[in-house]
């Protein structure tokens, strides 16, 4: 009877056991972190900077996986399939996550509104309007658009392709500043736009400025207008198109997503994890040497409010901008 006795005691404490120990406290193991660009671009160097930052606040290690392509649907796609652990997200930006999902939306195999929430925004990074020195007049924000609308059809802009947020940002701007632009796609990324400026094969271009700050200090290429809502201290006479009438100041903004059934008390954790790295001394140095801005949110209720906005804004300039895509 002691022997049936201690063996149900036995059977009782392992059963109560065993849900504890299935449900490890978060993060238990390192975090997946799916880029849809590749190494070295803007959004990588973004989240390797702040997942290392977070690693001592977790314990963890924030690992980073590169998956480009598709205007960013690889990379969606497959943090939103994941187990809704918090074990992957994915870092994305203005392009990938709120224009894509509008502009593409048949190219889904998931329900991007239902399938992915944003944990919350990252980083804005600004933007020049920036103009070549080869065979084109103007110096100024004011003789360009002079000079554009006395040769409608004559200046040419680069972009990262079409469809990308950076030819619908131009081409907004073109349209409110009652201008003709020509549109000059190409896939080499931030890169290969400034390139298209020292070469003079673009006129003009909405560039990265901490990419394009080099050839700008070294006279290689113009700076009109910086693309953000406060003035950049490198370079502190080149106004914000906010000051010159634009509305949509912000700059490339880039953010933290999860599938939408992870957990509350796990996104709290991610949450909070990263909006607290956002703050550190570390993150705040690194990003200022990128000319990058933290722009954490207050509550996960707060980042949705930024992301019913920026789905509001992108949605209002694909019905205001036509552009035809590709299949």
């Amino acid at each position: 009877m002691a022997r049936l006795r201690l063996l149900l005691l036995t059977l009782a404490a392992l059963t109560a056991a065993s849900p504890a120990q299935a449900q490890d406290k978060y993060p238990s193991r390192p975090i997946k972190v799916i880029v849809p660009f590749g190494p070295g671009s803007a959004t990588d160097i973004v989240i390797r900077i702040v997942g290392e930052a977070m690693r001592p606040i977790l314990g963890q290690a924030v690992l980073v996986e590169n998956k480009p392509g598709a205007f960013g649907i690889i990379a969606i796609e497959e943090m939103a399939r994941a187990r809704p652990d918090g074990y992957t997200l994915q870092i994305g930006n203005s392009g990938t996550n709120a224009l894509a999902p509008i502009i593409y939306k048949k190219k889904y195999r998931i329900d991007y509104d239902k399938d992915v929430t944003l944990v919350t925004p990252l980083s804005e990074i600004p933007l020049v309007l920036a103009a070549t020195t080869r065979d084109f007049p103007p110096t100024t924000y004011a003789e360009f658009i002079a000079y554009a609308k006395a040769h409608p059809g004559e200046v040419r802009y680069a972009s990262v392709g079409t469809g990308s947020n950076n030819h619908y940002d131009t081409e907004a701007f073109a349209k409110w500043a009652g201008i003709e632009l020509v549109h000059l796609p190409n896939k080499g990324g931030g890169g290969a736009m400034t390139n298209d400026l020292l070469t003079g094969n673009a006129h003009v271009a909405l560039v990265n400025a901490a990419s394009a700050l080099g050839v700008i200090k070294a006279g290689e290429v113009r700076a009109f207008a910086i693309m953000s809502d406060r003035r950049v201290p490198e370079l502190p006479d080149v106004p914000t198109l906010l000051e010159l009438g634009y509305p949509n100041a912000k700059g490339l903004w880039s953010a933290l997503y999860a599938p939408s059934a992870t957990p509350r008390d796990v996104l709290e954790t991610v949450f909070w994890t990263t909006t607290h790295a956002l703050r550190s001394e570390s993150v705040q140095s690194a990003f200022a040497r990128q000319m990058i801005k933290a722009i954490p949110s207050a509550s996960l209720e707060d980042a949705q409010s930024f992301n019913r906005a920026e789905a509001a804004y992108w949605k209002k300039v694909t019905e205001e901008v036509k552009i035809e895509l590709p299949d």
